[in-house]
């Protein structure tokens, strides 16, 4: 089996190969990590929708090839169920991997060895081996651990006497939580899997911050040692893990990893190493973010949240609506395998092809009045968060049914709960990651 790490095709060069028909972007726009501190910049993708819907943006990096910014629904939709023309294996997902000087020569690896990387036929091999743990049978029985997790954590909210962060308490525990649950890892080894997320959240400013500083400062000389140190405890602990699955298979995800056969044989260390990055990563990260981010939604919208309080069957609507607003995956790269018309813009072959759900999912030609709130919005379900087609996430009924399980207990149990003000999102135009959310509520008396 090829190592895609070792095969894909680098992208073409800064310009495209045919005429631009919309206005080029200030490459500071999308491609700056630092610029979506922030947030997602919904202005800059309403201009984008009006003006350029399939617009070239150059690079920061005079290195790096340029790329397509595809911002409307209609084309994020078209791309993402296109396969054959746009494709995943030919570069990856990630708009770019860096100067070679600055990648993580493990975690690029990885990155690349993965399923989310693959086209057909590997990709469809590999994504029917995880099946099982997403049928509504084995989705009910983890429904019924989630709703008891969330009692607990939410146990520990009350114990804050009226405030907290809902990241830490909440939102960054309930994920690994339940990835937790479905992989079979022992309890005793859980705790690690919170350190591992916060190194592996920073991956993309630490890459910014050392191709930007002549001279590291000690400070951040010890965060590169911790951040190796944990990265590499990472996967060897997922390796070692696996491969003691192949030998002793459970009722678990893991054995379905370590088991899952490519072409009739075991996948090779280098696609366990990046099966194991990939569950980890996405697994955590868009209900973590999406849960913090329902909460500030909530608060900048009382009455819908008052309609939830009063009805809580309209949750599992609710949970849809939320996770159009908050968009957890900012983007998803694709590499055109020919020249192709997209929105009346030719786009040559090996051009990288970036479509952003943020935009897509605030697109009023789909979503009437896209900026607000509404719990009861008649087609929530049709946000691309989880993306279209054969890539479609595996896991995205397991991310609603764990913000479906909290938030019908936090609305029960903290009625008035509400965001407090200085919300940290980590500098990344990948992830929209919280990192911090403060939040206050009225304690019960002792």
């Amino acid at each position: 089996m090829q190592l895609l790490s070792e095969t894909m095709v680098a992208a073409t060069g800064p310009a495209p190969a045919h005429r631009k028909v919309y206005p080029e972007i200030d490459p500071r726009v999308l491609g700056d990590p630092r610029c979506f501190t922030g947030g997602h910049p919904f202005a800059t993708y309403a201009r984008l929708r009006q003006q350029a819907p399939v617009a070239w943006q150059t690079e920061l990096d005079d290195r790096e090839p340029g790329f397509w910014a595809i911002t409307r629904y209609e084309d994020v939709a078209r791309v993402n169920s296109d396969p054959v023309t746009f494709s995943s294996q030919k570069g990856g997902i990630l708009l770019s991997a860096g100067p070679p000087e600055t990648r993580h020569p493990l975690l690029f690896r990885a990155s690349m060895d993965t399923m989310i990387n693959m086209d057909a036929p590997w990709h469809l091999q590999l994504r029917k081996e995880h099946m099982p743990f997403f049928t509504p049978r084995y989705l009910n029985t983890l429904r019924e651990r989630v709703a008891q997790e969330s009692t607990r954590l939410l146990n520990g909210v009350e114990a804050h006497g009226g405030e907290c962060d809902l990241v830490e308490t909440v939102s960054s525990r309930l994920p690994l939580f339940t990835l937790c649950e479905i992989l079979g890892v022992p309890e005793a080894d859980r705790p690690k899997f919170l350190n591992w997320m916060h190194y592996l959240e920073l991956a993309q400013s630490l890459a910014a911050d050392r191709s930007k500083i002549a001279e590291p400062t000690i400070e951040l000389m010890q965060f590169i040692q911790a951040f190796n140190e944990n990265v590499s405890e990472m996967f060897e602990y997922g390796l070692h893990m696996l491969k003691k699955r192949r030998d002793d298979p459970q009722e678990d995800m893991m054995t379905a990893i370590a088991r899952a056969k490519v072409d009739g044989g075991y996948l090779p260390d280098e696609y366990l190493d990046g099966s194991w990055l990939l569950i980890v990563f996405a697994g955590n990260d868009t209900t973590r973010n999406t849960i913090s981010g329902a909460m500030k939604l909530l608060t900048e919208h009382p009455d819908q949240k008052a309609k939830l309080i009063a009805d809580p069957s309209l949750l599992p609507n609710a949970t849809d609506e939320f996770i159009r607003m908050v968009s957890p995956v900012i983007y998803m790269r694709r590499t055109a395998s020919t020249d192709v018309d997209l929105n009346g813009q030719r786009i040559g072959e090996g051009e990288k092809v970036v479509m952003f759900y943020g935009a897509a999912n605030r697109d009023p030609a789909v979503f009437e009045d896209p900026d607000r709130l509404d719990v009861t919005r008649a087609n929530a379900s049709k946000h691309l968060a989880f993306g279209l087609g054969p890539h479609v996430c595996l896991g995205k009924r397991v991310a609603q049914l764990q913000l479906e399980e909290v938030y019908r207990q936090i609305l029960q149990r903290f009625p008035d709960m509400e965001y407090s003000g200085g919300i940290d999102i980590a500098p990344g135009n990948f992830v929209h990651a919280i990192r911090k959310l403060p939040v206050r509520f009225t304690a019960k008396a002792a």
